[in-house]
């Protein structure tokens, strides 16, 4: 059924299996209808005027371009049909009560990485649903583990749609007749990987564990990896996110020294949080370094986190390497500071 099961007939199917599957089902729904008419948006660029200039900063106070309010518009119009209690994104300050009756919520993120929609660098759509609780003050203060559903939308050489509806996870693409069609089935990462994403730039901010993972990476066979790996760097998680599920891999966006990057820069509720549901259900990992992302709730919308993410065996050796102080004076220091490629 590859490249035959289309998204709806997929989403039908899923909605007769559980009480809430049927809200799940209509809002995946609504935000594939208002994917289509983003990647139009992208993909014309300065011809639709959508230049992806700063237009100022959003309520946290990231730069905010213009193709994030218009992505934000168009979401939550195609959203405003679908049976939702309550409503987060990015670009509000405070989530949006909807329905008080209705059984779900959901936070969106309506365009990663759009810093680099000038470069034609491929950009998305991160999205996680949720069940409503009876108090919906707290409906964005959930463990990541209490998802019903997440997924995320890559606006590239293809509009494809990664979705988990906790069951796997599949991957459709928009067809030129603009129907998103299965791609993808039981998408599973490989448990070792030999790439990894990171900004290096940063490396003189990171803590000692990052700093030693990397080294053990840039060391290749000669070193306690005993294998090569070639470095990645998007910019875009949505891009990162789409090479691991491809071929494996992992992410690291650490907190590091920084003004303002203590607790990473990711957004826990609606970047992190999906991004480790599509992650460990197909077969991988995602962490602080300290703490499996899926674990935590947040206390504020927009509150921040480290993510490393992607194949089993790195995540957990960059857990290692933040949980053992012996681990990290025995393999951080060595590298770097007797070979003298980066004295610090």
């Amino acid at each position: 059924m590859t490249g035959q099961l289309r998204l709806d007939d997929y989403l039908q199917r899923y909605s007769e299996t559980a009480p809430e599957a049927l809200a799940v089902a209509v809002a995946v729904d609504a935000i594939a209808t208002a994917a289509i008419e983003i990647a139009d948006l992208t993909g014309t660029g300065q011809l639709s005027d959508a230049s992806g200039l700063t237009t100022g900063c959003n309520s946290d106070g990231d730069l905010q371009r213009d193709l994030d309010v218009r992505a934000d518009a168009i979401l939550r119009r195609c959203l405003g049909k679908a049976p939702i209690a309550a409503l987060a994104s990015e670009e509000m300050r405070e989530p949006q009560i909807v329905d008080r009756a209705a059984k779900i919520c959901v936070a969106i993120d309506p365009l990663d990485g759009s810093s680099n929609i000038d470069i034609n660098m491929t950009v998305g759509t991160i999205f996680s649903i949720l069940p409503a609780p009876d108090d919906l003050g707290t409906a964005f203060h959930q463990r990541g583990s209490a998802q019903l559903a997440a997924g995320f939308v890559t606006y590239g050489p293809q509009t494809s749609l990664v979705l988990t509806l906790g069951d796997g996870v599949d991957v459709f693409t928009l067809d030129r007749a603009r129907s998103f069609r299965m791609a993808r089935r039981g998408v599973q990462i490989p448990e070792t990987a030999d790439e990894f994403a990171i900004n290096a730039s940063n490396r003189r901010h990171w803590d000692a564990p990052v700093r030693a993972f990397v080294d053990e990476c840039l060391a290749g066979v000669d070193g306690p990896a005993n294998r090569n790996f070639n470095m990645r760097w998007v910019a875009s998680l949505v891009a990162e996110a789409y090479r691991i599920l491809t071929r494996g891999g992992v992410f690291l966006y650490p907190s590091d020294a920084r003004p303002g990057y203590g607790d990473g820069r990711l957004r826990l509720t609606y970047e992190a949080h999906p991004m480790a549901f599509i992650m460990e259900q197909a077969g991988a990992a995602a962490s602080t370094g300290r703490e499996r992302i899926l674990d935590l709730a947040a206390h504020n919308l927009h509150q921040r986190v480290p993510l490393i993410m992607g194949s089993q065996h790195e995540v957990r050796r960059v857990e290692e390497l933040h949980c053992d102080p012996l681990l990290v004076a025995s393999v951080s220091a060595p590298l770097f500071a007797r070979r003298g490629f980066f004295r610090l």
